[in-house]
């Protein structure tokens, strides 16, 4: 099971494996509050800026994340001409088996009941992969 939270929410024994998904761990965030951090999965600090002072709406934060996460090119993609990243597909892969498996909760910054949040998005780009 797939599940998002805030990971400054209270921490419940169904949440399982917590994967903090920002690019900043937060100044003061006890580690205790997640398993794993993987800032890979968070928007870049380029399109947190832009949407966080109001440059781009949610549409264009939307498509830009989508394209950051799922891409299919990056300058490690450029430098092997065998085996490529394709952005994230095999971290999105590997978070999906193990949601198979075991509840895992993806976790970020923003309130709970944000509903403009790259958690969602990443959540549906999981289900996809």
């Amino acid at each position: 099971m797939l599940r998002t939270k805030s990971v400054h929410s209270p921490i419940a024994p169904e949440d399982g494996l917590r994967i903090l998904i920002a690019r900043f761990r937060g100044r003061g965030m006890p580690k205790d509050r997640y398993d794993v951090w993987m800032a890979n999965l968070g928007p870049s600090e380029l399109l947190l800026r832009d949407y966080q002072s109001g440059r781009v709406d949610w549409a264009e934060y939307t498509r830009r994340y989508k394209s950051e996460i799922g891409g299919e090119s990056s300058p490690f993609d450029e430098r092997n001409k065998t085996i490529k990243n394709l952005g994230q597909k095999f971290t999105l892969r590997l978070i999906k088996h193990l949601a198979q498996k075991e509840p895992v909760t993806l976790l970020c910054h923003c309130d709970e009941d944000q509903m403009h949040c790259h958690r969602h998005l990443l959540a549906k780009l999981i289900e996809r992969s």
